[in-house]
């Protein structure tokens, strides 16, 4: 296999979680990186987990992350089905092929069986082994117990004995003692394969060099070496990437925060903060740099450099990344993914969106730099377009004292004689009246800041005015005055 061809196999079970979502990104990160392919392949086989819609939800996420695939569903290529529900014809060929050569066998052994060989085996004390019950039965007389209407499983022969290696590009050289397998089932007696015989005829078919997978897929590996070896097929590449752990070292579940694609990008992650944290999952460019873009992590990517260490799942990192993102994107970037926010949350529709597009785009630039998220822009902005009717309580206690309605009684006078109201007007005159008043600019700011926002934090003040106008300006400044007196 000279060309570089990897793949991402997600079974439709759900949306895409973070676990699934790393591993399309480091196979995207080694085809692009080797010049090679990226083979997308839905393993649907597993019919009472499957969830409508999973699909077209996982190809939506790899989509919006920026990872398109070379060949697969909605684009084809040559090696197809690219489902495997669409491939139970080759795996019933590959499964006959096995029995023809003798190096599988069919097994009759009811469920019921295998329990009553299971408590036997545990009453001993021992693992539970498959007996190898069913293995010297001839081919004839299965055929013969077949047309008289049993069911039947297949399942491949192994040695007995002796030891298999694993070859893997993060671990080394793995050993695996024959002694713990038994002859497991290639094909269930429903006609349907198992995922370790289907993942290794898809795998060939589709000349995959590079299998590259989450390290809780290494245990399978032995299993799918012996299929390899008994078709004779050559064995790809193996490489099996570092847990994602929780942060007190647990499995990752929903009690850790947003597990998929879908949660984090429906809170208000940028796709291009996720990148780049899944990137540092596990992997890192060998110096003390954090912020970088996949083109950049395609330019600097090294296998090698995976760690086989547990990575630590970290959404606090991951907010701050995305703040970081969020201020320093170009704001085109931004505004379509956060104008979804505003629609949602009742505050603008489409025709206000496309009738006030400037102004939209001033109110977004100025509130990104305070938050972290798209939806916190939002929670931000809440004061452009309804009436303040409450304001924080500590703020009250703080700035809205007796003093305060002289002070915002001044501002409003000079405010109204203002011709031009910008950020540089308006800022000189609070300036101005802090001179006036020997006080500090903050003792001026912070009563008219909660006046016009019901808070104690907000983008600069003057920024505030300005998007607000003029009229709303006086109006809230007004009210709060009112407010003070009344209580």
């Amino acid at each position: 296999m000279d060309e570089v061809r990897v793949r991402f196999a997600p079974s439709p079970t759900g949306y895409l979680h973070i676990g699934g979502a790393r591993t399309a990104l480091f196979n995207w990160l080694y085809a692009k990186k080797n010049g090679g392919k990226l083979v997308l392949r839905i393993e649907d086989t597993d019919t009472e987990r499957l969830k409508e819609d999973s699909v077209s939800q996982i190809l939506t996420s790899l989509k919006w992350l920026g990872l398109n695939w070379d060949e697969g569903p909605e684009v084809g290529g040559s090696v197809g089905p690219y489902y495997q529900s669409e491939r139970k014809e080759i795996y019933s060929k590959m499964c006959q092929q096995l029995l023809d050569e003798g190096k599988a066998y069919y097994c009759f052994c009811t469920s019921e069986d295998l329990d009553i060989a299971r408590e036997k085996q545990r009453a001993a004390k021992k693992p539970f082994r498959y007996e190898r019950t069913c293995r010297d039965i001839s081919v004839e007389v299965a055929k013969e117990r077949i047309a008289a209407g049993e069911k039947a499983s297949v399942r491949l022969k192994i040695p007995k004995d002796g030891d298999i290696v694993v070859h893997d590009l993060i671990h080394g050289d793995v050993t695996f003692d024959m002694g713990q397998f038994d002859d497991f089932v290639i094909m269930k007696s429903n006609g349907m394969p198992t995922y370790n015989f289907a993942v290794v005829v898809d795998d060939y078919m589709m000349r995959i060099s590079h299998v590259l997978r989450a390290e809780e897929h290494l245990s399978n590996t032995p299993k799918q070496i012996l299929v390899y070896n008994a078709f004779g097929f050559q064995v790809p590449k193996f490489g099996h990437m570092p847990m994602i752990l929780a942060p007190d070292r647990s499995k990752l579940s929903k009690r850790h925060g947003a597990t998929s694609v879908e949660e984090f990008r429906d809170q208000g992650y940028l796709h291009q903060a996720i990148v780049n944290y899944l990137t540092l999952l596990g992997w890192g460019p060998g110096n003390e740099e954090e912020i970088f873009t996949l083109e950049e992590t395609v330019k600097q990517f090294d296998f090698s450099k995976m760690s086989k260490k547990a990575a630590i799942y970290d959404t606090k990192k991951l907010t701050w990344m995305n703040g970081q993102y969020l201020s320093s994107l170009p704001l085109g970037e931004i505004l379509p993914e956060v104008s979804t926010f505003f629609i949602k949350a009742g505050l603008v529709d489409q025709a206000w969106l496309d009738a006030n597009k400037d102004y939209f785009a001033k109110l977004v630039d100025t509130v990104r730099v305070r938050v972290k998220t798209l939806q916190e822009i939002v929670d931000a902005s809440e004061y452009f377009f309804k009436d303040v009717t409450e304001y924080d309580e500590k703020g009250v206690a703080k700035h809205f004292t007796p003093v305060a309605i002289e002070l915002l009684e001044n501002c409003i006078a000079h405010l109204k004689i203002l011709t031009d109201f910008n950020l540089e007007t308006t800022e000189a005159i609070y300036n101005n009246i802090a001179e006036e008043s020997g006080l500090s600019l903050g003792k001026v700011i912070h009563p008219t800041r909660l006046a016009l926002t019901g808070r104690t934090v907000s983008p600069g003040l003057f920024d505030v005015m300005v998007l607000l106008g003029k009229d709303k300006t006086i109006s809230r400044m007004e009210r709060a005055i009112s407010f003070i007196k009344s209580h």
